[in-house]
């Protein structure tokens, strides 16, 4: 089985989208708010906690806290691959 890409870095944009890269180079935007309204994923909606977003070690997902986390798989597979033209402004 191949090798899922770990996360490498993520930044919050806006109040609810993650901007994630990922080790072999692609770059994805994961859009939070579908999860805002699960119990377990509602302190998302404080902008200060949702900001304080980070990579956990070895790149297998990304934290807030001890308990509410995303996976690299969930943010591999449902992030939105972002595009750029050809010198370098976002199209997608």
């Amino acid at each position: 089985m191949e090798r899922l890409p770990r996360v490498k870095m993520v930044n919050a944009s806006g109040n609810t989208k993650l901007l994630i890269c990922f080790d072999n180079g692609v770059e994805k935007e994961y859009d939070c708010a579908p999860l805002m309204d699960r119990p377990g994923f509602s302190p998302l909606k404080d902008v200060g906690f949702f900001r304080g977003v980070k990579v956990d070690a070895g790149g297998y997902g990304i934290s807030w806290n001890d308990n509410v986390d995303l996976s690299e798989y969930e943010l591999w597979t449902n992030g939105r691959p972002r595009v750029c033209d050809t010198v370098g402004h976002l199209l997608a």
